[in-house]
């Protein structure tokens, strides 16, 4: 690892979607299917515990968590009371292979789902899920993806940017008033970059996580590399986050490959120095 890199909390399993929220980091433990508070003597919280491979999770505007759950084809809510219960059903758009969410400023949700390509189907079967500020609505705004992973909103809230795994780039879309997207377009081609979670910062670059490359990459629209940090490890997501959001949070794990994943207790929560600050969602 870099010198400037330092290490958090560590015994985890798969740790996934880092989140920056109301003063502290979250993070999901896919492989004990929790989700966790990382407070700043380093101790864990569990907030809630689901059934499901993988674990994504955001927040509602009003403060209210959501967590994708994946086996059952739900977007849950957690209550101010801890109680889980269902904020929208997602599989009248597909039965299985939700990932990763993020929410804008109006709490509509954007849920990406990989489809066949996680059993070895079609390469870009994956999609986009628009889940509206109640539950209520929920319905397919994007497709054509290969293997949609990480997302995240520009600053100004009228771009979404996903990170497409198997094609190697992030992908963008112009966001309408009603949460419609268009306007697809290649945001940068990475070079053989393995995109997975991403984070934006206030000059609109991208920071993403790179699992085989064990590595997080700052780059600009068009592609150009600005900075990249190494790991010891796969690194699984980013954001930025901290009291002034120049901290680089990255989950990371030792990586075994598709059969055999994350060997217990190597995941790990970094956490990198950053000249830039971050903006837009997560």
């Amino acid at each position: 690892m870099t010198d400037d890199v330092h290490t958090l909390a560590t015994g985890f399993g798969l740790v996934e979607a880092p989140r920056w929220h109301d003063g502290r980091l979250y993070f999901s433990d896919w492989d004990a299917h929790d989700v966790l508070a990382l407070a700043p003597d380093g101790r864990t919280e569990v907030l809630a515990h689901v059934d499901s491979f993988p674990l994504c999770t955001d927040w509602l505007p009003d403060g209210r968590l959501l967590l994708v759950s994946v086996p059952d084809a739900l977007l849950l809510r957690r209550e101010p009371d801890g109680a889980l219960v269902t904020h929208a059903e997602l599989g009248g758009v597909a039965a299985g292979g939700w990932n990763d969410i993020v929410v804008d400023r109006h709490g509509n949700a954007y849920v990406d789902n990989v489809a066949d390509a996680f059993t070895g189907g079609a390469p870009d079967a994956g999609l986009i899920a628009l889940v509206g500020p109640d539950g209520a609505t929920v319905r397919q705004v994007a497709d054509g993806l290969s293997f949609p992973n990480g997302m995240a909103l520009t600053r100004d809230g009228g771009t979404l940017i996903v990170a497409e795994s198997y094609a190697s780039r992030l992908t963008a879309y112009d966001i309408a008033a009603d949460g419609s997207l268009s306007g697809r377009r290649v945001w940068a081609a990475l070079d053989g970059g393995v995109p997975d979670g991403i984070c934006v910062d206030a000059e609109d670059a991208v920071w993403y996580a790179d699992v085989p490359h064990r590595r997080c990459v700052r780059v600009a629209e068009g592609g150009a590399v600005l900075r990249t940090v190494g790991f010891d490890r796969g690194a699984f997501a980013c954001v930025l986050g901290g009291p002034d959001r120049r901290t680089l949070f990255v989950t990371a794990a030792e990586w075994g490959g598709p059969a055999a994943m994350v060997p217990a207790g190597t995941g790990r929560l970094l956490a990198v120095p950053v000249d830039v600050p971050g903006a837009g969602r997560p």
